[in-house]
C-alpha cells in the first residue's frame, strides 16, 4: 500500500480534536481517582485506619483499576483486530463513564460499612478495564490515519488526552477545595468530579456516530473479503500476538515502565508527600502539579514532532530514559527545601523529560507490530506495563517514604524503573515509518527474503 499520500488535513483536524478530547475525558475519569486518592478516599472509606495505613489502602485501590487494564486491553485488542478499532473505544468510553458516575454516587464507610470500600474496589475495577481499553484504539485511530511523515506528531496528540485529563482533574479539585471548607468537600466536594463521568458517555455515542475506523482496517477488511486466508484475519489476533510476537510485548512493557511510574509519582504520589512529608498546602502542591503537567501539551506534541525529523523515535526515547535517572535525585532534593518555585522547577523538568519518551511512544509502538495483531500487541504491553509499574508506583513511594523516613529510597525506584526501561528500548528493531498496512505474513515474508 502506498502510505505516503497525506490525508486531508482538515479531516486529520477534525479527527485529531475528537480522539485527543475523548481521550482526556477518559483519563479525566481515571485520574481524579488517582487525586481522591492521595486527598480524602482514605478517611471516607477506610476510617479505621491511622492516616498512613489509610493512605496506603486508598493508594492500593488506586492500584487495582491497573491490575484490571491488561484484561481490558486484551479483549479490546481482540475486538480491535478483528472488528475495527472503533468499536471497542466507543464500549470503553461508555464504561468509564458509567463507572465513574458510580463512585460518584457510592455511600462512604459511614453509610453503609464494608460493603463501601468493597464496592468502590469493583467500580475502579470497572474503570481499569475502560482505560484498559481504550488507549490502543485511541492511539491506532490516529497513527494509522495519519501520513506517514507525521505518525510521530498525530500518535502524541493521543498522549496530550492524559495530561489535558490529569490537568483538568486537578483544576477541579483545586477550585472545590479553595471554595468549600474541608467538612464539605469531605462530605461532598470531592464527589463532583466523578459525577461528570456521566458526559464521557454522549462523547462515545458521538464518536460511534461521527467517526470512521482506520484505513488500514478498511484496508484489511476489504482484502479479507477477497482472500481471508492472505490476510490473517481469521486466526485469533491474540494468539498470533503472544506466538509471534512476544518479543515486541515484552519490549513494549519494559519500555513503559519508567514513563509510566515516573508519571504517577509526579500526579499523585507528589500530592501526599508534597502536603505531608514537605510540609505544603494542598494548594501549593495542586498548583505546581497543575502548571508542570500542563506544558505536557506542547513538550509531548514537539517531542513527537521531532521524531519525525530525527528518523528514530527509539533515540529520543533512549535519551529521555538517561535523563530519568539522572535526575531522579536532584528532583527530590528540590522538593526537599519545601520551596515552592523549587518545587516547581523540580517538577517542570521531570515533566519535560518525561514528555520525551511519552511524546513518541504512541508512533513507536505502532511501528512494532503487524496491521492485523497491533492493537492486541500494543494495547497488552501498555497495559501489563501499567500494572507493574503504574498503578503500584504511588503505593511504593507511600511504603517506601514510610519505611525508610527519606525520598532517596523513591529516587531510586525511579532509576530501577529507567533501567528496565533503557534495556528494553535498546533491544528494539526498530522500523521507522514501517508500512502500517502489512500483516503478519507479508512481515514475515519480507524477514525470509531478506535472509535468504
Amino acid at each position: 500500500m502506498d502510505q505516503s499520500a497525506p490525508a486531508v488535513p482538515k479531516k486529520m483536524g477534525r479527527l485529531a480534536s475528537a480522539a485527543v478530547f475523548a481521550t482526556a475525558l477518559e483519563w479525566f475519569d481515571f485520574l481524579i481517582y488517582a487525586t481522591a486518592a492521595a486527598l480524602v478516599l482514605g478517611p471516607q472509606f477506610f476510617p479505621a485506619a491511622s492516616p498512613v495505613a489509610g493512605t496506603l489502602a486508598s493508594f492500593a485501590t488506586l492500584a487495582v483499576g491497573f491490575v484490571a487494564r491488561p484484561l481490558g486491553g486484551i479483549v479490546a485488542g481482540h475486538f480491535g483486530d478483528r472488528f475495527g478499532r472503533k468499536p471497542p473505544l466507543v464500549v470503553a468510553m461508555l464504561v468509564m463513564g458509567l463507572a465513574t458516575f458510580a463512585i460518584g454516587v457510592l455511600p462512604n464507610y459511614d453509610a453503609i460499612g464494608a460493603w463501601a470500600p468493597a464496592l468502590l474496589v469493583v467500580a475502579r475495577l470497572v474503570q481499569g478495564l475502560g482505560v484498559g481499553a481504550q488507549w490502543g484504539g485511541a492511539a491506532l485511530l490516529l497513527t494509522e490515519h495519519a501520513p506517514v511523515e507525521k505518525r510521530g506528531f498525530y500518535g502524541s496528540l493521543i498522549q496530550t488526552g492524559s495530561i489535558f485529563g490529569a490537568v483538568a482533574g486537578n483544576l477541579f479539585f483545586l477550585l472545590l477545595t479553595a471554595n468549600m471548607s474541608e467538612e464539605a468537600f469531605a462530605s461532598v466536594g470531592w464527589r463532583i468530579p466523578f459525577l461528570s463521568g456521566i458526559v464521557l458517555v454522549g462523547i462515545g455515542i458521538y464518536v460511534q456516530l461521527k467517526i470512521e475506523d482506520t484505513p488500514v482496517f478498511r484496508e484489511m477488511a476489504r482484502r479479507s473479503a477477497e482472500s481471508a486466508r492472505d490476510a490473517g484475519l481469521r486466526k485469533a489476533p491474540l494468539g498470533e500476538a503472544l506466538r509471534h510476537h512476544w518479543r515486541q510485548i515484552l519490549q513494549a512493557a519494559g519500555a513503559f515502565f519508567v514513563v509510566n511510574a515516573t508519571f504517577y509519582i509526579l500526579i499523585s504520589g507528589m500530592l501526599d508527600y508534597g502536603t505531608k512529608t514537605v510540609g505544603l498546602s494542598r494548594t501549593e502542591i495542586l498548583v505546581c502539579v497543575m502548571v508542570a503537567g500542563a506544558t505536557q501539551v506542547v513538550t509531548m506534541p514537539f517531542f513527537g514532532a521531532l521524531t519525525d525529523r530525527m528518523g528514530s523515535r527509539k533515540k529520543l526515547y533512549l535519551t529521555g530514559t538517561v535523563l530519568m535517572a539522572v535526575f531522579a535525585f536532584p528532583m527530590f532534593w528540590l522538593i526537599d527545601t519545601g520551596s515552592v518555585p523549587l518545587v516547581l522547577l523540580a517538577l517542570l523538568i521531570g515533566f519535560t523529560i518525561h514528555a520525551t519518551m511519552y511524546g513518541p511512544q504512541a508512533a513507536l509502538y505502532a511501528e512494532m507490530f503487524p496491521a492485523d495483531v497491533r492493537y492486541s500487541g500494543a494495547s497488552l504491553g501498555y497495559q501489563v506495563a501499567s500494572v507493574l509499574a503504574g498503578g503500584l508506583a504511588p503505593f511504593i513511594m507511600t511504603a517506601l517514604l514510610a519505611s525508610t523516613g527519606a525520598s532517596w529510597s523513591v529516587a531510586l525506584y525511579i532509576v530501577a524503573t529507567a533501567v528496565v526501561t533503557f534495556v528494553a528500548v535498546a533491544t528494539i528493531n526498530e522500523r521507522y515509518r514501517r508500512d502500517l498496512y502489512e500483516t503478519s505474513e507479508e512481515s514475515a515474508a519480507a524477514e525470509r527474503a531478506h535472509s535468504a
